[in-house]
């Protein structure tokens, strides 16, 4: 079963910090978004393995979307 870590605002990906197939806990930074000229951590929930990169850096996001899977 896959668990996704979603974009807590709407902006754009700034940074991806993590490739398929590395682990992570709950509370790493796996992704940067920037929104408003700020630069906002993304943090997994849980602990895990990188499954997919959703969405790659570039990537304009709404509120929620999907940034990564783990599984």
């Amino acid at each position: 079963m896959s668990k996704q870590i979603s974009s807590p605002m709407a902006g754009t990906i700034w940074k991806i910090l993590v490739q398929p197939g590395d682990a992570v806990a709950a509370g790493d930074t796996v992704a940067i978004l920037e929104s408003m000229k700020m630069e906002i951590p993304i943090e997994a929930e849980i602990d895990g393995t990188v499954d997919a990169i959703v969405a790659p850096e570039g990537t304009v996001l709404d509120d929620g979307s999907a940034v990564i899977t783990l599984r």
